[in-house]
């Protein structure tokens, strides 16, 4: 077997941002800046649609919201094949 040492040390210095987007919408700026603490803003999607995963704002799978008590987590349906 290979010693794996210098590989994992290399990656384990990179950083992903990674995002889940539930829906979008779109609303002039000056409504915005009238929004306060606990404003609602409805976005363009249902409860049961999947959602987008992005890594860096690249979008690399879809998936379904699961809650579980307090915890939220995402159930990933499909990825992002890029083409070669």
């Amino acid at each position: 077997m290979r010693n794996l040492g210098f590989e994992v040390n290399a990656v384990s210095n990179v950083f992903v941002e990674i995002s889940v987007v539930l829906g979008r919408t779109t609303l002039p700026i000056h409504q915005l800046l009238k929004m306060g603490r606990g404003a609602v803003i409805e976005l363009g999607a249902n409860s049961d649609e999947d959602v987008w995963l992005l890594a860096n704002n690249v979008p690399i799978a879809r998936g379904q919201i699961i809650v579980n008590g307090e915890k939220i987590a995402i159930s990933i349906t499909s990825t992002m094949h890029k083409a070669a």
